[in-house]
């Protein structure tokens, strides 16, 4: 069966304010890359060769890095939403250009996941689904979408966020939907998935099935997410074939000056064209392209943003500058 997909990277990001001023949360520094990156190597590695980014917020700053998607091995087409038009939507805009395929794969643009995709894949095949959740397990649920399943696969409901969730299972923000169903959500319309599509579906008696996978799972919505996920990627705490090869525990592009007695380290990524004075220490932060850290400087799990001066003596922690 032919697979494509959608990946849902058109919001404002406003948890990741004033990170996003400038950047769509999809385009911030991941582990090196573009989170988004991540995202579409891991459709090329379960064996998808298209997938539509429908983009919004900050559209224009997609396709100069990703382009056609020729050099990432998959091919990269863009949807742009003039108006928001919720998760469901977007998803119908963008499905318009994809080409015939019977099942297509729906990323959330700000979930990170060691999840099996090509076992969901199979999974939804083999159970002749119309509609496959991802879902993980979670402490406490009320933050999420909760799901309950009956026989341990299939969903009896889907609830929005709620005080007292009767389950720990939550939606996980990966989807495989059969074509029919996204042609079957309303053109131009405001349409979320969660708060409409999937209880319309289950209400309708469709088959819509849970594929649980309880591997590594995080929201990069927050500012101290994003830096978590970005060390977990460095450090190899998840895997992604999108992260950079690299040595030791950190990615520090070639041209970065380092200075004496000055180490970094626990995952950080330090961009191009940075200068590191004498006797700083960096850990598990990110540092953006052309800042400078005075010396005497120590910056644990903190976000610098590009072209930032960071004055000597400096220390910040859990923290961003220059946004």
């Amino acid at each position: 069966m032919k697979t494509s997909a959608i990946l849902l990277v058109g919001g404002k990001g406003t948890r990741l304010q004033p990170l996003t001023n400038n950047s769509p949360k999809p385009m911030l520094p991941v582990g090196g890359v573009p989170f988004t990156e991540h995202q579409i190597i891991k459709a090329r590695e379960a064996g998808i060769s298209e997938i539509v980014l429908a983009t919004s917020y900050l559209a224009e700053i997609f396709q100069p890095y990703f382009g056609d998607g020729s050099k990432f091995g998959i091919a990269v087409k863009y949807a742009v939403e003039e108006v928001a038009l919720g998760t469901g939507g977007a998803i119908h805009n963008a499905a318009k250009l994809l080409a015939p395929a019977d099942q297509v794969v729906i990323f959330n643009g700000d979930v990170l996941s060691a999840h099996d995709l090509t076992k969901q894949i199979k999974f939804h095949e083999e159970k002749a689904a119309d509609v496959t959740l991802y879902l993980t397990e979670v402490a406490d649920a009320r933050a999420y979408g909760s799901v309950e399943l009956l026989a341990g696969e299939r969903v009896k409901s889907f609830l929005e966020k709620m005080e007292n969730p009767p389950s720990n299972l939550i939606n996980a923000g990966c989807y495989v939907f059969n074509r029919n169903v996204i042609d079957e959500i309303a053109e131009g319309k405001v349409v979320s998935v969660e708060r409409e599509t999937f209880p319309q579906l289950l209400a309708a008696d469709k088959k819509v099935f849970g594929f649980v996978d309880r591997s590594y799972w995080l929201d990069i919505g927050t500012p101290a997410a994003l830096i978590k996920g970005s060390k977990d990627l460095i450090t190899g705490k998840v895997f992604s074939a999108a992260t950079p090869k690299h040595a030791g525990d950190s990615i520090i592009a070639s041209d970065v000056k380092v200075g004496e007695a000055s180490k970094i380290n626990s995952g950080s990524f330090v961009h191009s064209q940075v200068l590191v004075e004498g006797n700083c220490e960096i850990s598990g932060s990110i540092i953006g392209s052309g800042a400078t850290i005075g010396a005497n400087c120590k910056i644990i799990d903190s976000f610098i943003a590009p072209n930032t001066k960071i004055p000597a003596g400096t220390v910040v922690i859990s923290n961003y500058l220059g946004f």
